[in-house]
């Protein structure tokens, strides 16, 4: 399709959802949608000569003409439970396309002060309360695909945990593409409230069904009120053909605790933004992230993490393995602001290329304007350390086995973190299922 085409298509598309949002939606996110809508349809889609993105070309979504699917998708309970992680006890929410599948969702028992609903349902019967939770952390300084989702969004999850309350079994959302067709796109947007005091472990699980090839643009807004304690996982396991862009936003509290687990093996073209903004004392966030490319994937991963009150913490170790012609990009940025006095800021990236056909890209960056603070950052990329990979050999394990057990042992700094053993070991083995020496790891493993 033509620039001009493209160009008539999406701005169609804009003056449809304009046109249509009037008594269908509160007044409040009619006026954020079309604020959002105007956005996009001015900035278009980002460019490599924008500092944020020089390192990602996203051409091969911006000549796509997508739309959102009009009917749901055929799928079965096999095939979602094959996405899932086997002996993990956990509630679940469906979504395929974009849109809530409430006959594969089981959300029975929660325990009181524990909302956890579709975006669609909450709208439908009670918007108010989302009034100054929808789209008021999120923005799109960094990527007009943040005003795309607001534009677009179809449905999502409202997750809110009361006072004190903690959930003792994680939210599983299962997040699926169909192979609907190619040009097919959805906007789910994820709302997470933790009260003062709560805890809950979710997860976001973007997976896709055979053959899909379409596009997910992702926004979630997590808020940390004091003292709470929120394990979020963030995996992307899209097929190899698919195109993601997800954007995190979290703002946390005094003495609020969050910890991000981040992994990324499919997708063609991936990006992720995740946004911290630490606003009391005592808050404190860990970010680890892996990320696996190979053929001609692409992966970009942004962190952000704003010290904007004293006596806050923040961990980063991001691990990234390169293969065959794929790029990796890892961009780590820590700003300490004026008066943000006894931060700790610790951030280490660690890569490592298997072919030399594989790039990976690693900038990591301190802006510190406070003088009582303890900050560090890193990055290294290489290949398969010589010295070990003859320490091995030396005691009868053969090549393949040996770089096997070196690139598995590499990826597990980061898995080994993961409380939750069932997913840790799901995407342990989805890690070496896409590592050519797959059947290596299997024996080790």
């Amino acid at each position: 399709m033509s620039t001009n085409a493209l160009s008539q298509h999406y701005a169609e598309q804009v003056q449809r959802l304009q046109d249509g949002l009037p008594g269908a939606i509160p007044e409040w996110l009619a006026g954020r949608r079309r604020g959002a809508a105007a956005r996009f349809s001015e900035a278009g889609f980002p460019d490599p000569r924008q500092e944020e993105w020089k390192y990602t070309n996203v051409r091969p979504i911006a000549t796509k003409p997508f739309m959102a699917a009009i009917t749901d998708a055929p799928v079965s309970e096999e095939a979602l439970r094959a996405m899932g992680f086997e002996g993990l006890d956990a509630y679940r929410m469906v979504f395929v396309d974009g849109r809530l599948r409430a006959e594969f969702s089981d959300l029975a028992d929660l325990p009181a002060g524990v909302t956890v609903q579709g975006l669609t349902e909450a709208l439908a019967s009670d918007p108010d309360p989302l009034e100054p939770l929808l789209g008021t952390l999120a923005h799109d300084r960094f990527s007009s695909f943040a005003a795309a989702n607001m534009a677009f969004l179809t449905d999502g999850a409202v997750i809110r945990l009361g006072k004190g309350v903690r959930l003792e079994r994680p939210l599983h959302l299962l997040i699926v593409g169909s192979a609907g067709g190619p040009a097919t796109w959805s906007h789910p947007r994820v709302l997470i409230q933790a009260g003062e005091g709560s805890e809950a472990t979710v997860i976001e699980h973007y997976a896709d069904l055979e053959g899909a090839s379409g596009f997910t643009n992702t926004v979630t807004e997590l808020r940390a009120e004091a003292g709470a304690q929120l394990r979020h996982y963030l995996l992307q396991d899209h097929a190899d053909s698919a195109y993601h862009v997800g954007s995190v936003f979290i703002q946390q509290r005094r003495d609020s605790r969050v910890t991000s687990h981040n992994v990324n093996l499919g997708g063609r073209l991936v990006r992720h933004d995740l946004n911290v903004d630490l606003t009391e004392p005592g808050a404190e966030i860990e970010l680890n992230g892996l990320f696996l490319v190979g053929g001609r994937q692409h992966v970009d991963t942004h962190t952000r993490v704003h010290h904007s009150s004293p006596h806050t913490t923040s961990r980063e170790q991001y691990r990234g393995i390169g293969q065959g012609h794929g790029r990796g990009v890892f961009k780590g940025r820590v700003l300490v602001e004026r008066g943000a006095q006894k931060t700790d800021a610790q951030q280490h990236s660690a890569n490592l290329l298997l072919s030399p056909n594989a790039e990976i890209d690693t900038k990591p960056e301190l802006e510190i304007y406070a003088d009582d603070v303890k900050c560090a950052h890193g990055a290294t990329v290489g290949q398969l350390d010589e010295t070990s990979m003859y320490y091995l050999r030396s005691r009868g394990i053969d090549a393949e086995a040996a770089r096997g057990m070196l690139v598995f042992a590499f990826a597990d700094e980061v898995l080994e973190r993961m409380e939750l053993a069932p997913v840790r070991t799901s995407i342990e083995r989805r890690l070496a299922a896409r590592l050519p020496e797959a059947g290596a790891i299997d024996v080790i493993g």
